[in-house]
C-alpha cells in the first residue's frame, strides 16, 4: 500500500485527537481465540499451534473418529436466512457465560449516505451496538466486522490530483498521548463527522478493502486504528496487538465472507458450498465437566447443525468462552458422513449467517 504516507504531526486531525481525551490506553481485549483441535477434526498441515492455544489430543490418520459432544447449543427456531435471533443454551452442566444475542441472518442492505461512497454497513450496525463503555466482547464484534468490506481514509488535499502526480497520499492520523493512530471511516456519514469536528474542508477520501487498510496499520509504527472518531458513542479504538491477531489468522481471499456479507439470492447458499474447499474454517471446541473435548453444535426446528466458522473472531464473539480449532473441509464432511442425524451446518452463527443442508453439502460429502 505504498500510495500512503503518513501526515506530518502538525497535520494530524487535532479535533479527532482531542475526542479521545480521557480513553484508557486502548490494549487488546482479553478474549479466547485460541487455537485448539477438535476431536476427530485434524488441522491444516502446520495449523496445529497457529496461534500458540493448547491443543487437545488429536486422532492419528486412520483412527476412527472421536465422537463429538455437545458442549453448546444455539437454538434457531426459524429456517435459514430468517432474521430471528436464536437463543442460546449451555450444554447441561457445563458452567458457561451467557452468550450474547447473534446479528440477523443478513447483512444490512447496501446504503450510500453519500453518492458514491457505499457504506459497510456492517461495521455501522457493529458500533451502533457498542455501549457508552466498550468491553472486549464489544470490540470484538466491531474487529470481526473489519475482514470484510472496505473502509474509507480521509486525505489531506485532493486525492485524485495526488494520485495523478504520483505521490503519496497523506492520511489523517490521531495522536493520543505518545501513540499514532490511523483514522478511518465505515461509510459517508462518519466522514461529514469528521468534518464538521474539525471544520478542515481541504481533504478528500479514498476507499480501500478494510484488510489493506488493517495491513497498512502494521507496516507502519501505528498503534492501531480508530474507526469513525467523531462518531461518538459509536466508535471504536482496534490496538495493533488485535489487528494482528486478525490477520494472522484471516482466510487471504475471505470469499466465504464476502458472500455471507453481500445481498442473498438464490445462488449465495451454492456459491458459499463451492467456497469452501478453498477457505480457512473452524469450529467451536470445549471440555465438557468429564473432561470430554467437544464441537459446538445448533439447532433449527428440531434439526441438529455444526456449526462452522470464518474467523476465530467468529466463534469469540458468541461470547461462550469456547476455542477455535481449524478444521479442513475434508474432515468437515467426513464428520457429516458419520453422523446421518446432522442436518446440515451453520456458517458464523454471530451473524450475518447462513444454514446449508446435507443436500447442499453434496460437494464437500466423501
Amino acid at each position: 500500500m505504498a500510495l500512503f504516507g503518513r501526515r506530518k504531526k502538525t497535520d494530524d486531525h487535532s479535533d479527532d485527537a482531542d475526542a479521545q481525551t480521557g480513553t484508557p490506553d486502548p490494549k487488546a481485549p482479553e478474549t479466547d481465540v485460541d487455537v485448539a483441535e477438535a476431536p476427530g477434526l485434524a488441522p491444516r498441515d502446520g495449523e496445529d499451534d497457529a496461534a500458540g492455544g493448547d491443543a487437545a489430543s488429536a486422532a492419528s490418520p486412520g483412527e476412527e473418529p472421536v465422537p463429538h459432544v455437545n458442549i453448546s447449543v444455539s437454538t434457531y427456531g426459524a429456517p435459514r436466512a430468517a432474521a430471528s435471533p436464536p437463543t442460546a443454551q449451555p450444554a447441561p452442566g457445563t458452567p458457561a457465560p451467557a452468550p450474547r444475542a447473534p446479528g440477523p441472518a443478513e447483512a444490512p442492505a447496501p446504503t450510500q449516505t453519500v453518492p458514491g461512497l457505499p457504506d459497510n454497513g456492517l461495521v455501522i450496525q457493529a458500533l451502533r451496538g457498542l455501549p457508552e463503555k466498550p468491553e472486549s466482547l464489544d470490540l470484538i464484534h466491531v474487529a470481526r466486522q473489519l475482514l470484510q468490506g472496505q473502509l474509507f481514509l480521509r486525505i489531506k488535499g485532493d486525492a485524485r490530483q495526488l494520485l495523478s502526480e504520483g505521490a503519496q497520499l497523506p492520511l489523517a492520523i490521531a495522536t493520543v498521548g505518545d501513540k499514532q493512530y490511523v483514522l478511518a471511516f465505515s461509510g459517508g456519514a462518519a466522514l461529514q463527522a469528521s468534518v464538521a469536528s474539525d471544520g478542515d474542508q481541504g481533504t478528500s477520501a479514498v476507499a480501500q478493502p478494510a484488510a489493506t487498510v488493517l495491513r497498512h496499520v502494521l507496516s507502519g509504527s501505528y498503534a492501531g486504528i480508530i474507526i469513525d472518531p467523531s462518531s461518538a458513542p459509536a466508535r471504536a479504538v482496534i490496538p495493533r496487538e488485535l489487528i494482528e491477531r486478525m490477520l494472522d489468522q484471516a482466510d487471504p481471499n475471505a470469499l466465504v465472507k464476502h458472500l455471507l456479507a453481500g445481498p442473498r439470492t438464490a445462488a449465495t447458499g451454492a456459491d458459499v458450498v463451492a467456497a469452501l474447499p478453498g477457505a480457512r474454517l473452524w469450529v467451536a471446541v470445549n471440555e465438557t465437566p468429564d473432561g470430554k473435548v467437544g464441537v459446538a453444535e445448533a439447532r433449527a426446528n428440531g434439526e441438529r447443525l455444526l456449526q462452522v466458522f470464518t474467523h476465530p473472531l467468529e466463534v469469540a464473539a458468541i461470547g461462550r468462552g469456547d476455542k477455535a480449532a481449524p478444521i479442513t473441509v475434508d474432515r468437515l464432511g467426513a464428520a457429516l458422513a458419520a453422523d446421518a442425524a446432522l442436518a446440515g451446518i451453520l456458517v458464523d452463527a454471530a451473524g450475518p449467517w447462513i444454514r446449508l443442508d446435507r443436500e447442499e453439502l453434496a460437494l464437500i460429502l466423501p
